[in-house]
């Protein structure tokens, strides 16, 4: 089913035009293709010729985007981007993401796409040639590597992988897993305490650039996630070297680079579950009136009439949230609450809505055929992912519990 996306009056034409560009991409070259488009991820099933086509068939739809201006949105154009600001970007994913995968065809893919935007901004021009532009261009794969085994990822800052400088090296020492795309990166950019003696517990982190054929970096084992492999990956750091120019901004703004990532990844998480929603819910609705039991289509069940009902109020609920959050942050205002508001409501939602649907399809549901098992498994993660939501909870107390104690009430247009 293609997905039906209008003008929306309230909306700056630029955007419309965005999300237009991007459905037509979407439509036209993708789901059409879809299954097509990603054969290696069917493993050994897919035979060589089908791997060939896969490749082929990605490209084209690669010279599309770029024929439109769409590729790598979160860019600017002198480092390869289309340069979206955050608020088009944001409407961007909502389509992009009605079709699971679609995203990386677009120039946008985890963790290329945060490592892109930290370089960007932390950066020096050498390092932004030397690394930046060669990943932009696809020359290059990065990973992100951050969280450890032994260590809570709600709390960055109690990380204990150190790099201690020697002379004109940084030292790597530490046990690091969940590193994204690992088994694939030409580089790391990792988190590391370089100050143990400083007061500021945030300003004891620093992300810093390793190669990953740097010696004594050590590739344990990709983490098998829901079952299967994955290339989320344990590292072992054994007294890795690397040059101090490797070094990403100043010493211990590597807490703050991590929250900058985090916080507009959030939102984009957000509007990527809004779209898989949509096309959970229209899955849902097609099988709805085309599948016959006991008597008539299911349509007619007030039991799935009330699956409908309610996915529609989650998708909305979870979508105004959202572009409320997003609005708030492009005018620079203070999103704290606002993120982490999202980031418990919309996956959970996001949960419900595909778990109707897999209801409704039966045991197609949870097979390969539909997208709906791989969506299923995401929105369970991203209730782990970018933080757990009890800390999200905790945080959003105190943000408003602190506006009373200071004797303001809560702005209920805020």
């Amino acid at each position: 089913m293609a997905m039906n996306v209008k003008p929306v009056a309230a909306l700056e034409p630029r955007i419309n035009e965005i999300r237009n560009l991007t459905a037509r991409i979407i439509n036209e070259q993708i789901l059409p293709n879809e299954r097509e488009l990603w054969a290696m991820r069917r493993g050994g099933d897919a035979t060589q010729a089908e791997r060939d086509r896969a490749r082929e068939l990605r490209q084209k739809v690669q010279d599309k985007v770029k024929e439109a201006g769409l590729w790598a949105p979160h860019l600017p154009p002198e480092y390869g981007g289309s340069g979206l600001s955050f608020l088009e970007h944001a409407y961007m994913n909502e389509v992009l993401a009605y079709c699971l995968g679609a995203a990386s065809l677009f120039g946008v893919v985890a963790p290329n796409s945060g490592n892109q935007k930290i370089l960007l901004k932390y950066g020096t021009e050498e390092q932004k040639k030397k690394w930046l532009v060669p990943l932009t261009e696809g020359k290059m794969q990065s990973g992100f590597s951050m969280t450890e085994p032994d260590q809570p990822g709600s709390d960055p800052r109690s990380l204990k992988t150190t790099a201690r400088r020697d002379g004109d090296q940084w030292v790597i020492n530490g046990h690091k897993w969940f590193t994204s795309n690992g088994k694939r990166a030409d580089f790391l950019i990792v988190m590391c305490r370089t100050d143990d003696e400083s007061s500021d517990r945030n300003g004891r982190m620093t992300q810093i650039i390793v190669p990953t054929d740097s010696p004594g970096l050590k590739l344990v084992r990709g983490v098998e996630v829901w079952g299967h492999s994955s290339d989320h990956c344990e590292f072992i750091y054994d007294d890795v070297r690397v040059p101090l120019e490797n070094q990403l901004g100043s010493t211990g703004s590597g807490h703050q680079a991590a929250q900058d990532r985090l916080g507009a990844g959030r939102v984009y998480h957000c509007m990527n579950s809004v779209g898989q929603m949509w096309r959970a819910f229209d899955l849902m609705v097609e099988r709805a009136t085309m599948r016959e039991v006991h008597g008539g289509t299911l349509e007619t069940k007030q039991f799935i009439q009330g699956f409908i009902a309610e996915s529609y109020i989650d998708i909305q609920a979870a979508r105004l949230m959202t572009i409320h959050c997003a609005q708030k942050m492009d005018s620079g205002g203070d999103a704290r609450t606002d993120i982490s508001a999202i980031k418990i409501f919309v996956p959970e939602a996001y949960h419900r809505v595909v778990d109707r649907a897999i209801q409704v399809w039966g045991a197609a549901g949870v097979s390969g055929d539909l997208p709906l098992a791989a969506m299923y498994q995401g929105a369970r993660t991203l209730r782990i992912a970018d933080g757990p939501d009890e800390v999200h909870k905790i945080l959003i107390a105190k943000n408003v519990l602190k506006a009373y104690h200071s004797g303001e009430t809560w702005d209920f247009g805020n």
